[in-house]
C-alpha cells in the first residue's frame, strides 16, 4: 500500500530506550485518509512519536471493515518502494496486486504476499470488483543494510491454522505456537493472526530477544509479559501514547480496540486473556533493529540525499515511461530504477513534494 498522504513527514527511525524488560506500553491510532473525499481512512499505530519501529517492522497500518460501496475500496494506482519489504495480510475482501517484477496476485483474507523491493519496485492495489467488505492490515518491514539492495520480488503463503483451547493462530511469519513459517526474512522477526474465543486465556512462549507489539482489532484483550522465573511476573506499566504513565498499573494491562501494545525485550513469556466478546489480535515481533533510518512517503533510507535521489529517479522513470516502457523482471544495471506493473488502468502516482527542510539524524 502507498502512503498517501499529500504531505507525508520524514521520519527518522531509530530505537528508543525501553526501560526494564518486558515493559508493556500502549500507542493509540493516528486516522489517515487514503486520497480524496470517498478516501478509504486508515488507523496507523507505527511509527509514530514513541515508537518507530518494533524489530525490523517500520510501518502498521489498520483499515476496514469497510463498505466500499461507499468508501470506493482501495483504488492506489502504481507507485515505487525501496528499501523495504511490504506484508500484505486481510480478514476479509480481495486486493488485486501487480508489480515491476512481473507478478499478477490476488491479496484474499489469511493468505501472506510479501514484496520485496530492494533497490527499487512498483506495484499497484485495488480491491477487486467482487469486495464488498475491506479489512486487512499493511505492514512494511525495513531491510537492513546488508540487504537493502536485494533482488526486488514476490512470496505468496498460506500458514496452516493451528487451534488450541479457546485459540487459532496463523504464523505467517518466523516461529510461534511450535509453528514456523517457509518464509525468508532478512532479520529476525515473528508475524502471526491470533484468534482468542470469549475469556480464553493463551500464554505464548516468546524469544526474549525481541520485541513485540499486539494490535488489537476486534474484541476486548488484556495483555501481561511474564518473566523468566516460574510464575514470577513483571510488573507492567499502563502508558499513553506519547510514553508517560496513562493512568493505572498491574500486571494485566487492558489494550483498546484498534491500538498496538507494545512489549518491550526482556521477557519470554506473554499472557493473553480476551474478553466476553473474544478477541482478534495481529502480533508482530522481532530483535531490535539496530541502524537508524530515514523514512518519506513510500522510501526507506539511511539518509535524507537517498530519499531525494529516489523520488528524482521516479519522476525521470514515469515522465519517460510512454516512450520508453520497462519490461517486467528482474532489473538490469541500465534499466530504470523502479520499472512499471504491465496493463495499469491507470497512470503512476506522481510523488508528493520534499519537505521543506532537511531532517538530520537525532544523536
Amino acid at each position: 500500500m502507498s502512503n498517501l498522504e499529500p504531505r507525508p513527514e520524514e521520519t527518522i527511525c531509530d530505537e528508543q530506550a525501553d526501560g526494564p524488560g518486558g515493559q508493556i506500553t500502549l500507542f493509540n491510532p493516528r486516522d489517515v485518509p487514503l486520497g480524496g473525499l470517498r478516501a478509504m481512512n486508515v488507523r496507523r499505530t507505527l511509527p509514530q512519536r514513541g515508537r518507530t519501529l518494533i524489530g525490523a517492522w517500520c510501518f502498521l497500518d489498520h483499515y476496514g471493515p469497510d463498505d466500499v460501496a461507499v468508501s470506493g475500496g482501495m483504488n492506489v494506482p502504481a507507485h515505487p518502494h525501496t528499501g523495504l519489504q511490504t506484508a500484505s495480510w486481510l480478514f476479509s475482501g480481495t486486493i488485486e496486486h501487480r508489480d515491476s517484477s512481473g507478478v499478477h496476485a490476488l491479496v484474499r483474507p489469511g493468505e501472506l504476499n510479501l514484496m520485496t523491493a530492494g533497490s527499487g519496485i512498483s506495484h499497484s492495489e485495488r480491491s477487486t470488483s467482487d469486495t464488498t467488505l475491506l479489512h486487512g492490515v499493511q505492514l512494511w518491514i525495513a531491510l537492513p543494510d546488508h540487504a537493502r539492495n536485494v533482488a526486488r520480488g514476490f512470496e505468496h503463503f498460506v500458514p496452516p491454522v493451528r487451534t488450541g483451547p479457546g485459540w487459532a493462530a496463523q504464523v505467517f511469519l518466523g516461529t510461534l505456537l511450535g509453528d514456523t513459517s517457509p518464509v525468508g526474512t532478512h532479520s529476525p522477526l515473528v508475524g502471526a493472526e491470533l484468534n482468542l474465543l470469549p475469556g480464553a486465556v493463551l500464554e505464548l512462549s516468546v524469544d526474549p530477544g525481541f520485541e513485540h507489539g499486539l494490535l488489537l482489532d476486534h474484541g476486548t484483550l488484556t495483555v501481561a509479559s511474564v518473566a523468566s522465573g516460574p510464575g514470577e511476573q513483571v510488573h507492567s506499566v499502563f502508558r499513553d501514547s506519547v510514553g508517560t504513565p496513562g493512568g493505572g498499573s498491574g500486571s494485566d494491562v487492558p489494550v483498546p480496540r484498534d491500538s498496538l501494545a507494545f512489549v518491550s525485550a526482556g521477557t519470554d513469556c506473554l499472557r493473553l486473556v480476551a474478553g466476553d466478546d473474544g478477541a482478534r489480535v495481529i502480533l508482530i515481533g522481532g530483535a531490535p533493529f539496530g541502524e537508524q533510518l530515514v523514512m518519506w512517503w513510500n522510501f526507506v533510507a539511511r539518509t535524507h540525499e537517498e530519499i531525494v535521489a529516489a523520488r528524482g529517479a521516479w519522476h525521470a522513470e514515469i515522465d519517460t515511461a510512454a516512450e520508453s516502457p520497462t519490461e517486467p523482471g528482474p532489473r538490469h544495471a541500465s534499466e530504470p530504477p523502479f520499472g512499471l506493473p504491465d496493463d495499469e488502468p491507470e497512470p503512476p502516482l506522481p510523488a508528493p513534494a520534499l519537505p521543506i527542510a532537511r531532517l538530520k539524524p537525532r544523536d
